[in-house]
């Protein structure tokens, strides 16, 4: 295949999603249709996976602590035309790029180091 026609097939980036990275705390804002209404839903979690870097099936799974302790992740596609906005609200120091480990882990113990950047 041509290579003009290979870019015609890539989506476009959604410019209100920045470069987000695992142990990033983000929060998506997604628009969701309820039969005639629209309305936007806010998700906020630590991104604890990525899949399929830049190509068009790319995801990134999302993770929270609902009540009572109970885990909920939503997978979100990178280029969704659903997605409103991401924010990113900290940045975390791992050594990994699946963070499912934090499944397993509750309160204190589920905590990312806060990744501090140098001001000068």
């Amino acid at each position: 295949m041509s290579n003009a026609l290979m870019n015609s097939l890539q989506p476009e980036a959604n410019p209100n999603i920045p470069q987000i990275r695992p142990g990033d705390t983000v929060r998506v804002y997604q628009r969701i249709t309820e039969g005639r209404n629209q309305r936007i839903q806010i998700f906020q979690g630590v991104v604890i996976a990525q899949r399929g870097g830049k190509t068009p099936g790319a995801t990134y799974t999302v993770r929270r602590t609902a009540s009572h302790g109970v885990g909920v992740e939503r997978t979100f596609p990178l280029y969704s035309k659903t997605v409103e906005k991401v924010e990113v609200l900290r940045n975390a120091k791992v050594r990994r790029a699946q963070l499912y480990y934090l499944r397993e882990r509750q309160g204190k113990a589920a905590r990312l180091k806060e990744k501090r950047f140098l001001r000068t």
